[in-house]
């Protein structure tokens, strides 16, 4: 009651297929929905039922489909997001050591003027 053994043939069709999946390691991705196929005499006329209520025909009156291609970063990338992240937490800094550099001087002032005021109140009772 055992399994006959396979045929050569049947051997060489399993190391095929087996040879053939370790290969494709990346099957190409089916569409997940149907391209719309848009006659040519039809191209440049558009249906008043497509036409979306709240488009006046200003900046949003271009009706064109536009990709957008993600990728992974590679070490050029990465270089550059953290260069960019760098010069952002750079300007905060500056800018925040520029707002206590600024704030110094006006401290210094109030204080200054807040002990000459009781200078001359203090003298001034007496």
């Amino acid at each position: 009651m055992c399994a006959p053994a396979p045929t050569i043939d049947k051997v060489r069709q399993l190391k095929h297929e087996a040879l053939s999946m370790v290969d494709d390691r990346d099957p190409p991705e089916r569409p997940r929905v149907e391209p719309e196929i848009i006659p040519p005499e039809r191209a440049h006329r558009q249906s008043d039922w497509r036409r979306s209520p709240w488009s006046d025909g200003g900046f949003g009156s271009t009706r064109a489909t536009h990709r957008v291609y993600v990728t992974r970063l590679g070490p050029f990338g990465i270089a550059l997001l953290l260069l960019a992240a760098a010069a952002i937490v750079v300007i905060v800094m500056i800018t925040a050591l520029g707002l206590v550099l600024i704030w110094i001087p006006v401290v210094a002032a109030v204080v200054i003027a807040g002990a000459l005021v009781r200078l001359l109140r203090g003298s001034g009772a007496r």
